[in-house]
């Protein structure tokens, strides 16, 4: 029997993907990446034409990320180290489709938040999609940056950030090795 994130990693990661917008030869930029488990089936979407940028502060999951890329003989990820305070994306403007904000904006406080907002709306597209998935808000398991937060306040800070919302929805997505159903928040770039 496969474990939800071998399921999620080999099947139903990419169909999500390509439902949230994903396609073939985009670029795309996984920050706070992790081990990949959401970066490898934006991989296999975007194909070989396409790139994920994969970023993260931990050496460890960036290294983690490498080898499960490799066992799957994907070469269209570009795992970067970005351990800077600022939170600076060191990517060229305007260059990347979609940007993906994952289960990681409980972990910074609003103004670190806000910077990450100006660096993407930088580096995005006209027209781009930032995605976003905030775990941990108020009336989902509150933790951390986001305990205090609704939705709605989420919105509200990325919209004010030259974003805005086209999509807001639930959907089954892998979150802490399990399944769970969260809203995913598709903006796009004004």
């Amino acid at each position: 029997m496969k474990t939800d994130i071998e399921k999620w990693l080999r099947e139903e990661g990419k169909v999500f993907f390509e439902d949230i917008g994903i396609k073939k030869g985009q670029k795309i930029v996984d920050f706070g990446c992790g081990a990949g488990h959401y970066t490898i089936p934006a991989a296999k979407v975007v194909g070989k034409n396409g790139r994920v940028y994969a970023l993260d502060k931990d050496t460890e999951a960036l290294n983690q990320l490498t080898q499960k890329a490799e066992s799957e003989g994907l070469d269209n990820i570009v795992p970067i180290c970005n351990q800077s305070k600022e939170l600076e994306i060191n990517l060229e403007d305007e260059s990347i489709d979609v940007m993906l904000l994952y289960d990681i904006l409980h972990y910074m406080e609003s103004e670190k938040r806000r910077r990450v907002y100006e660096n993407a709306c930088r580096i995005l597209k006209a027209g781009a999609i930032l995605s976003v998935y905030p775990k941990h808000r108020r009336s989902d398991e509150p933790l951390w940056n986001l305990a205090d937060m609704e939705l709605e306040d989420v919105i509200g800070e990325i919209e004010r950030a030259k974003f805005h919302l086209e999509r807001k929805f639930q959907k089954k997505l892998i979150h802490n090795g399990n399944y769970d159903v969260g809203y995913i928040l598709n903006f796009r770039k004004r």
